[in-house]
C-alpha cells in the first residue's frame, strides 16, 4: 500500500497516455492513467464508464486507485470525451461499444505484460464488462481476470419496484426519439448516444435480456455459463443502481464467485453519495478494490 500518498495528491492526479487501442472497425483510441513502478505484476485496474461519462470524469478514482497500489487505467467510449469527434458517424451500440473494451483490454494486456486485469465497471461498463468477459470465454479468448462492478444495475424495469412504469415509458420514449432525430441528445439521462446504443438499453430494460447483434440474445447463455471472480460493490443512495436491480445483474452470473460489498458515506467521508459521487470519495473504496484484486494470481 502506498499509504504516505495524500488526498490531496490523489485528487490532482493528472492522467497520462498509456497505451494505444485498436478498434474493430479501424480507428484508434488512447488509454490514459497512472502507473505503478514498484512491481510489474501488480494488478491493473481498467475502468470501464458510465453512459454518456467522459474518461476524465474518473481522474481521481485513477490517482486512489493508484495510490492504493495499482496501475489504473480509463479511456472514452465511442462519442464520448476525446472522441466526440466520431459524433455523426456510423450508427452503434452494445456490440461495439463490446469490442472496444475488448481492444482496451487486450492493449492493457500488451503493456503490463504477466498482470492480473480486473475491469471496473460503472453503471452501463459494468455490464459491458460481463457481456465481454462472457463473449470472450464461450469464443476460447481471455477476458479479464476479474470484474468490478460498482454502482453497476440491470436496467430491467422489474428490478426497480414501483418505479417499473415510468422506467419502462422512459426507455421507449428515449428508443422512439434517437430513431426519430438520429440520436439522443441526453436529456435528463446518458449523455448524447447513437440509436444503437439506446434500442440496446431499451431492448434490456424491456425484457431484462441482452442481444448482441448476430449473437441475438444467446448472449444469456453465456452469461450464465461465465466463471470468475466478481465484487459487487453497492453505492448507498444510489438511484439509478438500487439493490434489487444490482442483484439482477449478478443473477445473470450464477457461476460467478461474489463477494458483496456496500459502499456507504461514513466509509467514504463523505456527507452523501449517489450514482457518480461515489467516484470523487472512492479512497475507501480503492484500498478494497486493491486488496481484492491483491489476492488474483499474475501469469506464470
Amino acid at each position: 500500500m502506498a499509504d504516505d500518498v495524500t488526498d490531496d495528491e490523489a485528487k490532482r492526479a493528472e492522467l497520462k497516455p498509456l497505451a494505444e487501442a485498436s478498434a474493430q472497425d479501424g480507428g484508434r483510441f488512447t488509454l490514459y492513467g497512472l502507473r505503478r513502478e514498484d512491481g510489474p505484476r501488480r494488478p491493473v485496474v481498467l475502468i470501464a464508464s458510465a453512459m454518456g461519462t467522459p474518461a476524465g470524469f474518473y481522474r481521481r478514482l485513477v490517482g486512489e486507485l493508484h495510490a492504493a497500489g495499482v496501475s489504473a487505467a480509463v479511456y472514452d467510449f465511442r462519442w464520448q470525451g476525446e472522441r466526440q469527434g466520431e459524433r455523426g458517424g456510423a450508427d452503434f451500440g452494445y456490440p461495439e461499444l463490446v469490442a472496444d473494451l475488448r481492444a482496451a483490454l487486450a492493449a492493457v494486456r500488451a503493456e503490463f505484460p504477466g498482470a492480473p486485469v480486473v475491469v471496473l465497471g460503472h453503471s452501463l461498463g459494468g455490464q459491458l464488462a460481463l457481456l465481454q468477459a462472457a463473449g470472450a470465454a464461450a469464443a476460447g479468448e481471455r477476458g479479464p481476470d476479474a470484474v468490478a462492478l460498482v454502482a453497476s444495475a440491470s436496467v430491467y424495469h422489474r428490478a426497480f419496484g414501483p418505479r417499473a412504469p415510468g422506467l419502462l415509458l422512459f426507455a421507449a420514449a428515449m428508443a422512439g426519439y434517437a430513431r426519430v432525430r438520429g440520436h439522443w441528445p441526453g436529456y435528463f439521462f446518458g449523455g448524447v448516444q447513437p440509436p444503437g446504443v439506446i434500442r440496446d438499453w431499451a431492448h434490456q430494460s424491456r425484457t431484462g435480456r441482452y442481444r448482441l447483434g448476430p449473437h441475438g440474445e444467446r448472449v444469456e447463455e453465456e452469461l450464465r455459463a461465465l466463471r470468475l471472480p466478481l465484487l459487487r460493490v453497492d453505492v448507498a443512495g444510489d438511484f439509478f443502481a438500487p439493490p434489487r436491480a444490482t442483484s439482477h445483474l449478478c443473477g445473470k452470473v450464477p457461476g460467478a464467485e461474489v463477494e458483496h460489498w456496500r459502499y456507504t458515506p461514513a466509509l467514504a467521508g463523505a456527507d452523501r453519495l449517489d450514482h457518480f459521487s461515489w467516484a470523487r470519495h472512492g479512497r475507501a473504496l480503492a484500498r478494497r478494490l486493491t486488496e481484492w484484486a491483491a489476492r488474483l494470481p499474475a501469469d506464470e
